[in-house]
């Protein structure tokens, strides 16, 4: 029941403000009848709420995500300093944690540039196929980051790691170089550099990410501003301990 619910709530793209029943039906690939029968209870307890025939997301969504504290302390912390970014590359910037396998994008400004990105905030994607998960899984603890590219490496983009072997040695020159180069790994013609954001004992918090077109993005020219960028938040960082308990 509950993977039945996740579904119709994340039914909900970025663009939607309401959605019938026979669009959440066609989303989610359930019945009509099934999808009926949650939205009545999910509007019974006011995560979701009738507009005329259509329904959209309710009030005690917003309610549930005003106390996610860690997004919240992490925008504020990254806002500026990616806005920086963006003005400074007129490329998407993002912020993504990791959560098991996949990365969720907490904030993501979007840029000049016409390229569809596979991104929304909120929106997951598997870390081994992107810029900011392969900055969090290099930093990550060994024993989990094993666990996940044990697994299996599902391809996403044209150019995306599907050899744990090939993957490692990617990682290790993310540690190596503290930027983590991606090039149609998430999707077809899009590029990015990635940089991890790090507590004092050096665990990885977030990522951020400056995407845009291959070919139009200058990766020698954007790895080291968000690298020089995530040091300046990890400087912060250290000398704030409230910060570092993010």
């Amino acid at each position: 029941m509950i993977g039945r619910v996740s579904l119709v709530l994340g039914a909900f793209g970025p663009g939607d403000e309401d959605l019938g029943i026979s669009e959440i039906s066609r989303r989610t690939g359930m019945a009509k009848a099934t999808v009926s029968r949650i939205v009545r209870e999910l509007i019974d307890y006011e995560f979701l709420e009738r507009r005329g025939t259509s329904v959209r997301l309710g009030l005690r969504i917003f309610e549930l995500g005003s106390v996610t504290r860690r997004p919240k302390d992490l925008r504020r912390l990254a806002l500026a300093t990616m806005a920086d970014l963006r003005q400074a590359t007129g490329h998407a910037v993002h912020l993504a944690v990791r959560e098991g396998r996949e990365v969720v994008y907490i904030e993501i400004l979007r840029g000049r540039d016409t390229v569809p990105l596979p991104s929304r905030v909120g929106g997951r994607m598997p870390a081994h196929a992107t810029g900011v998960g392969k900055a969090l899984l290099a930093f990550t603890d060994a024993a989990i980051a094993d666990a996940i590219l044990d697994g299996e490496l599902e391809k996403v983009g044209p150019r995306t790691f599907t050899s744990a072997r090939d993957l490692r040695a990617e990682l290790g020159s993310v540690r190596t170089h503290g930027v983590a180069y991606e090039q149609e790994e998430s999707a077809a013609g899009v590029c990015c550099a990635a940089s991890p954001i790090l507590r004092e004992n050096g665990e990885p918090i977030a990522a951020i990410s400056v995407s845009g077109p291959l070919g139009v993005v200058q990766l020698e020219r954007v790895g080291p501003a968000v690298q020089a960028a995530t040091m300046g938040l990890n400087r912060l960082i250290r000398n704030n301990s409230s910060l570092n308990r993010i």
